[in-house]
């Protein structure tokens, strides 16, 4: 598989340097210092190795050719191994491989495949596939024979592992395990989000129930609503064209009562007839009233004068007789009798009469006392003259009654007249009355319906207000859905009454929805949205979760498969390798035997282990950890041993190389390079060394280094490495075959 090796500017080959092992055993010689152990170490650099120990340096500039006194230094390193891909033992797709590392004096390093530039992971795994490991089983440098002796148990098992070509299934459980740990912190932030997101969508989950409430009742409020407002729109217009014809009607009746009424009612002439007439009959009852009065007057009057002018006459005659005789009987009862007519007179009269009454009680009392107290001589010449103006008084006061008695008749003949037109007239005014009475009434009574009609219309106009309030209060709650219903063009059915009290009661239901919908909030749009944004998000994460378990379930399947794997192809390497193990060790040390063994690790380490990992991935972690080593146990002919630290320098060498070349018979790697691993052979081992290189170089190509004749003897191309006095490495190379050839 190796084809070639290509060094440019590495340690002591400052110039471009090419090997090409087309044998199957070649062999690298030369003085010390002259530069051999570079060309181990130029292989190592280019698989990738870390350590600059490994490769006897400190740092990277260390690998880079120094320059002499004439060659100047150079700026990079660069080593490219060529390998025959024609099999495809390496997964790629080219018959040939070429694997270049380059360094830069600043310590960065290059990697490439066929001069694509590529990670040091993929050369790793471009190499575990093809058996070539990182522990470095297959390169042994100068001094390091004994160093799988050395090494730990652990250390020993990594070796074994990589020589059995069980790196693909470590490089696999690796990037598993990294996988697994990436997926578990995944799933930890996962997690974290979810108990982030939780109180939030908790909250978010309380206010979208509150919103589906909210929504029920805007469902409730929008059925209510349309049926509130088609049945008031309906009842709205009904009762507005009831009031609009009944107050049309009360206005056309109206009308015509107020022409009636002004027709039948002329306050003018009406007015101006009654107080004629009432004139002409109070007129009529005043002198009627007066000229009773006047003959009242005139009849006390001439009963006055009559009285006196008697009284004179029987003064007189009693005089005649008896001048000084005592007041007679008659005379005082006279007297009373005129007093009492004269007071019976004032009760029929008014002022007037009272006057005369007394004026006429005077007179008489007067003349009672002229006569029986005067002289008689005087006094008959006094009766005398009172008699004669009596009399002419008497008769002109009954000329006078007797007037004033026609005009009086004529007067109460001119009121009755009067009172008979006046009740006449009240008669038929008594008619006319009714008759404005009634159209008053029924213009009072029109005029208070249409008046109805009118409160009855603002009432109306009210609860149209009320209803347009109330549909913009349902559009700005539910949308313009609550408005949008099909009109009813006749109320429900049921009568007035029952139907407001039904419409009544479901207003208050529709108050009380509103007042509901308004606290439980509006229509929510962003906390809907934000609560479908957070859901997805949280279905998201719940996926995303359920994803990662299941991945990290398959990873951690896939590692305990891969344990599995591992654990069988070690357990069966192991076996194969302790086979040949102790076929070398015999045929090295002549007899003996040697064999590799698991160290068990402490009972009470893996009891711990166990129970502080209860997650199989982390009890995977631990049994990493609690992974047994290899321990080394051999027996030599004729020695009784307890220990490998009790080996002399010689038998441990061989002991390493019966290991090496087991390893390598087992599981062969591409090419196996072995630096001075013979240098403390004897003779005798030499050959036996020898015998070993053949028989292992049927499965490997060899590249040895050595100063040993037997094992060149036993390789078909020498290269020979020399240095001048510049510090540069050379190449000479002999091929055997061609030397013989030529030789014969």
């Amino acid at each position: 598989m190796l084809k070639r090796l290509e060094i440019v500017g590495f340690k002591s080959f400052a110039k471009k340097t090419v090997l090409d092992f087309s044998s199957a055993t070649t062999a690298i010689v030369g003085p010390n210092g002259s530069g051999k152990s570079n060309v181990a170490e130029a292989f190592r650099f280019a698989l990738g190795e870390q350590s600059m120990k490994s490769m006897r340096g400190k740092r990277a500039e260390d690998l880079i050719f120094n320059g002499s006194h004439s060659i100047p230094r150079a700026n990079r390193a660069a080593v490219v191994i060529i390998f025959d891909n024609s099999r495809r033992t390496f997964k790629i797709d080219f018959d040939e491989v070429a694997i270049e590392r380059a360094v830069f004096r600043d310590g960065t390093s290059e990697y490439s495949i066929n001069g694509s530039r590529v990670r040091l992971r993929d050369i790793e795994e471009l190499l575990a596939g093809a058996n070539i490991g990182e522990t470095g089983h297959h390169i042994i440098s100068q001094g390091e024979a004994d160093r799988i002796l050395l090494a730990s148990a652990r250390e020993r098992r990594a070796m074994l592992e990589d020589a059995l070509g069980l790196k693909v299934y470590e490089f696999k459980k690796q990037e598993a395990t990294k996988k697994l740990e990436k997926t578990e912190e995944n799933i930890g932030q996962v997690n974290s989000l979810r108990r982030e997101l939780a109180p939030h969508l908790r909250f978010l989950e309380g206010q979208v129930k509150k919103l589906e409430r909210a929504d029920a009742l805007r469902a409730d409020l929008i059925s209510l609503a349309q049926t509130y407002f088609a049945i008031e729109d309906a009842y709205l217009s009904q009762e507005k064209l009831k009031i609009t014809e009944g107050k049309q009607k009360a206005t056309e009746r109206l009308a015509v009562v107020s022409a009636e009424l002004e027709r039948v009612a002329d306050p003018k002439s009406t007015d101006n007839e009654t107080m004629q007439r009432t004139e002409t009959l109070r007129r009529a009852e005043q002198e009627v009233s007066e000229l009773s009065a006047s003959r009242a007057t005139l009849s006390r009057d001439m009963g006055r004068v009559e009285g006196a002018l008697a009284e004179v006459k029987r003064r007189a005659a009693t005089v005649a007789h008896e001048p000084y005789a005592k007041v007679p009987r008659e005379e005082l009862e006279a007297l009373h009798e005129e007093v009492e007519k004269q007071t019976r007179n004032v009760a029929d009269g008014g002022i007037e009469a009272l006057r005369a009454a007394l004026d006429a009680i005077r007179a008489t009392v007067k003349i009672f006392f002229a006569r029986h107290c005067a002289p008689r001589d005087d006094y008959f010449s006094d009766e005398e003259d009172a008699a004669l103006k009596l009399e002419t008084e008497r008769t002109a006061l009954a000329e006078k009654y007797s007037f004033t008695s026609e005009a009086l008749e004529k007067a109460e003949s001119a009121r009755a007249r009067a009172r008979e037109a006046m009740i006449a007239f009240e008669e038929t005014g008594r008619e006319i009355r009714h008759r404005i009475l009634d159209a008053a009434q029924e213009k009072a009574h029109e005029e208070g319906e249409v008046a109805r009609c009118e409160a009855r219309e603002y009432e109306l106009s009210l609860l149209e207000e009320e209803l347009e309030r109330n549909k913009g209060e349902a559009l700005a709650l539910t949308g313009a859905t609550a408005i949008s219903y099909d009109p009813l063009f006749d109320p429900p059915a049921g009568g007035v009454a029952e139907e407001r009290k039904v419409q009544e009661e479901r207003k208050r239901s529709l108050e009380r929805t509103k007042i509901r919908l308004e606290e439980a909030g509006g229509m929510g749009e962003d906390i809907r949205h934000e609560h479908k944004e957070i859901s997805e998000r949280e279905t998201f994460l719940t996926k995303e979760l359920d994803d990662l378990a299941k991945s990290a379930a398959g990873l951690g399947a896939l590692i305990r498969d891969l344990d599995t794997e591992l654990t069988k192809h070690f357990s069966d390497g192991l076996a194969r390798v302790n086979a040949s193990f102790s076929e070398y060790f015999a045929l090295m040390f002549g007899g003996g035997s040697a064999r590799l063994a698991l160290e068990e690790p402490e009972e009470a380490e893996v009891e711990d282990s166990l129970d502080e990992s209860e997650d199989p991935e982390e009890s995977y972690d631990e049994g990493k950890k609690e992974r047994a080593g290899i321990e080394i146990t051999v027996n030599l002919p004729k020695k009784k041993l307890h220990s490998l630290m009790q080996l002399s320098g010689g038998e441990r060498a061989l002991t390493s190389i019966a290991l090496i070349f087991a390893m390598s018979q087992v599981n062969p790697p591409p090419f196996l390079i072995l630096d001075e691993t013979d240098a403390a052979l004897d003779e005798a081992n030499s050959r036996r060394y020898g015998d070993m290189i053949e028989n292992l170089a049927k499965r490997s190509q060899l590249i040895v280094i050595t100063h040993n004749r037997e094992t060149m003897s036993r390789t078909n191309i020498l290269y020979g490495v020399t240095m001048g006095g510049d510090g540069v490495s050379k190449l000479l190379s002999v091929k055997f075959d061609e030397a013989v050839a030529v030789a014969k």
